[in-house]
């Protein structure tokens, strides 16, 4: 089925109050939220899928693994700073990162469209491996598919990771604590607003690049030091609000943050301004939030600038007291703002 196909899901009535979803291209936010819990969850339930982790949490014996997947439809497929195949290898092993795991293998599945060209699938393929390279991963297993023309739009990926949670790392929503101090690894809305300038020809005066990066980098130089991080979340699809809302509502916690902490460059917020976007729900690909105590988190921070992805992290916020799964924003004029989750995405096709 083309991903340009709109469509309609009968769920049984068991698994939602509502008999029927409707599915658009590019819906997001909300929806998929809603696709979770009404569709997936019911039919899938275990503690493992229920946890809503950015991936998996396994144990094996006396190992504990991590394990994620995620597929990547990106148009265009090249954009300033990566193209889909880094992008889809960074992804993946982001989540692994999020879980506290340190990833070390990867599977990628490709899906091509009949006549797609050899050049540009050779391009996609040596930045996937100077990817894995980077991020110190071996692709270990994979498949390839053709589908008839007008039917993938290219092409589509698929990867799956493998990692291991090392030691007593523990790092989930349930571990975020009332006082705990949420901090940005740097600036937002690179990613979304650099695949919208390509797709659409649009021209801001400068060139905006992908952030799109290996998050296990910066992650394991935290575990390395000692940093007993709660929770992590990485701030693709839905931005930062997103991922807020979503931990928020998972651990039953209450976050407050501050507009004027978070930070936004100078093009991507006039490009912001020019599309009528707002940067809290423009997706990154190499930004990540973390919970930490407080006693930890200047410590965090100094680890985290010594890093090339954590220069620019920041505090933004705290858990404060309550339990309704509440985000509040202060504004830039003091006032008070809720945070809620998108019905649908700002820019499709971004990831």
């Amino acid at each position: 089925m083309s991903s340009k196909d709109d469509f309609t899901l009968n769920c049984p009535t068991p698994l939602a109050a509502d008999a029927e979803i409707s599915l658009a291209h590019g819906s997001g936010g909300a929806l998929t939220h809603r696709l979770l819990e009404q569709l997936f969850l019911p039919a899938f339930h275990n503690p493992m899928l229920d946890a809503r982790h950015d991936g998996a949490m396994l144990e094996l014996g006396d190992t504990r693994l991590a394990f994620s997947t995620d597929s990547y439809v990106v148009q265009p497929l090249f954009f300033p700073g990566g193209n889909i195949g880094d992008l889809a290898i960074n992804g993946t092993v982001s989540d692994l990162a999020m879980c506290g795991a340190r990833p070390h293998y990867l599977s990628a599945g490709l899906i091509l469209e009949e006549g797609f060209p050899m050049e540009q699938l050779e391009g996609i393929v040596s930045s996937m491996q100077c990817a894995a390279r980077r991020a110190d991963v071996q692709l270990v297993t994979g498949d390839t598919k053709v589908v008839e023309k007008g039917c993938g739009d290219g092409i589509f990926i698929n990867t799956s990771g493998i990692g291991v949670i090392e030691g007593n790392t523990s790092v989930a929503p349930a571990r975020v604590e009332n006082g705990d101090l949420i901090i940005l690894s740097g600036d937002l809305g690179r990613h979304g607003i650099a695949v919208m300038a390509a797709r659409e020809g649009l021209d801001f005066g400068v060139t905006i690049a992908s952030d799109t990066a290996p998050l296990s980098l910066p992650v394991l130089s935290l575990l390395a030091a000692g940093i007993d991080l709660h929770c992590l979340r990485d701030l693709t699809r839905g931005g930062l609000a997103t991922a807020l809302v979503e931990v928020a509502e998972t651990a039953q916690a209450d976050f407050s943050i501050k507009e004027r902490a978070i930070p936004v460059s100078e093009p991507v917020r006039g490009a912001c301004e020019i599309l009528g976007l707002d940067p809290l729900y423009v997706a990154n690909e190499g930004r990540f939030v973390a919970w930490v105590a407080a006693a930890e988190a200047e410590h965090a921070l100094e680890i985290m600038h010594g890093h090339p992805l954590g220069t620019g992290a920041c505090i933004i916020g705290r858990v404060t007291e309550g339990d309704h799964g509440a985000v509040t924003m202060e504004t830039h004029i003091g006032g008070k703002r809720a945070i809620d989750m998108l019905s649908g995405e700002q820019l499709p096709r971004i990831c």
